[in-house]
C-alpha cells in the first residue's frame, strides 16, 4: 500500500512538473508573440498615418527642408539633421565623461566616495526631462550665449573650414545647447552600464595584470575594455537611443526653428521637438500625416542604429580578446 502511494505521488509530481513546464513555455511563447504583434502594430499605424503625406510628397519629404503649414509644404530634412547633430554632440560629450567617471569611481576613489558618487548617478538618472529643459533654458543657455560661444569663436574662428560651425545668435539656444543638455541627461545611463561592466571583470584578471607590472590604465586598456566591450557598446547604444528619443528637454533649448543648418549655435528643430510642439495644433490631414511621417522616420533611424549596433557586436564577438 505504501509503495503504491509512493508511486502515485511520484507520478503526480511528474504530471505537475510537466504542466508547470508546459504552462511556462506557453506563457513565454505568448509574451514573445505579443511583443511581435506590438511591433507590427506600431509599424502599421505609422505607415497608415503617414501614407497621405508620402503619396503627396514622396521621397522629397526626406530631401526637402521647407516646413510651411500655411502653404501645406512639408520637408523633414531640417528635423532629421537636427536630430542627428544633437545626438552626435551628446555622445561625443557624454562618452569620455562617463568613461572617466567610472574609472575614477572604480579604481581611484575611496570606498565611501564611491558609494556617494553612485547614489548621485542614480539620482541624476531619475530627474524628469522637463526639469533638464527648464534648467537648460534659464541657466545653461545664457552661459552658452555669453561665455562658451564667444570663447570657442575666439579659439577656432580663424580655421576656415570650421568657421561655419560657429554661426549663431547670442541667445544661447540652438543645436549645441540641446546636445549639451542631452549629454548631461544620458551620462547617468551610460555610466551605469559602464559601471556594471567594470564590476563584472574578474578580480583575478586585474590582479594578475597588476602583478605583471601593468599600470592602472594598461589594466583598463588591455583587460577591462576587451573583457567588457560588448557591455560598453550596449551602454553607448542605450545612451544614443535615449538622446534620439528625448522630447521636452530638447524642445526647451533647441530653438524650434524649421531651418536647415549645420551651424552648432543656430536655432534648429528635431523630430521629437517638432512632434511635441505641433502635433496638438496640427490642422488638416496632410499636416497631421506629415507629423506622423516624422515619427515613422525617427522609428526607421532608430532601427538602423540598432542594426548597426548588432553588426558591431557580431564583429566584436568574432575578434579574439587581447588577454
Amino acid at each position: 500500500m505504501i509503495k503504491r502511494l509512493s508511486c502515485f505521488l511520484k507520478s503526480s509530481n511528474r504530471i505537475t512538473n510537466t504542466l508547470i513546464n508546459v504552462s511556462f513555455y506557453l506563457l513565454c511563447l505568448l509574451a514573445s508573440y505579443l511583443l511581435l504583434l506590438a511591433f507590427l502594430g506600431i509599424v502599421q499605424e505609422l505607415w497608415t498615418g503617414s501614407l497621405p503625406a508620402f503619396k503627396r510628397f514622396g521621397f522629397g519629404f526626406i530631401t526637402d527642408s521647407i516646413w510651411n503649414p500655411a502653404t501645406q509644404q512639408f520637408g523633414a530634412l531640417g528635423c532629421i539633421i537636427g536630430t542627428l547633430m544633437t545626438s552626435c554632440i551628446a555622445l561625443v560629450l557624454a562618452i569620455p565623461i562617463s568613461f572617466a567617471l567610472v574609472i575614477f569611481n572604480t579604481t581611484i576613489a575611496p570606498n565611501k566616495i564611491r558609494k556617494i558618487i553612485r547614489v548621485f548617478i542614480d539620482l541624476l538618472a531619475g530627474i524628469p526631462s522637463i526639469v533638464f529643459g527648464m534648467w537648460g533654458l534659464f541657466v545653461l543657455a545664457p552661459i552658452v550665449g555669453s561665455k562658451i560661444h564667444p570663447w570657442i569663436y575666439a579659439k577656432i574662428s580663424h580655421i576656415e573650414w570650421l568657421s561655419h560651425l560657429l554661426l549663431g545668435s547670442p541667445f544661447g539656444v540652438g543645436i549645441f545647447t540641446a546636445g549639451l543638455v542631452l549629454a548631461i541627461m544620458i551620462i547617468p545611463f551610460i555610466s551605469s552600464i559602464f559601471y556594471e561592466v567594470f564590476e563584472m571583470v574578474p578580480q583575478m584578471l586585474k590582479e594578475s595584470s597588476f602583478a605583471l607590472g601593468a599600470t592602472t590604465w594598461e589594466t583598463i586598456r588591455y583587460i577591462v575594455i576587451p573583457y567588457g566591450r560588448m557591455g560598453l557598446i550596449g551602454g553607448i547604444m542605450i545612451g544614443l537611443g535615449r538622446a534620439m528619443g528625448e522630447t521636452m528637454a530638447v524642445s526647451f533649448v533647441i530653438g524650434n526653428a524649421h531651418t536647415l543648418t549645420t551651424a552648432l549655435f543656430q536655432p534648429a528643430n528635431s523630430i521629437t521637438s517638432a512632434l511635441a510642439n505641433e502635433f496638438a495644433e496640427s490642422y488638416g490631414s496632410i499636416y497631421s500625416s506629415a507629423l506622423i511621417e516624422l515619427g515613422f522616420i525617427l522609428f526607421f533611424i532608430t532601427a538602423i542604429v540598432v542594426l548597426i549596433s548588432q553588426f558591431f557586436l557580431k564583429r566584436v564577438l568574432k575578434r579574439p580578446k587581447s588577454y
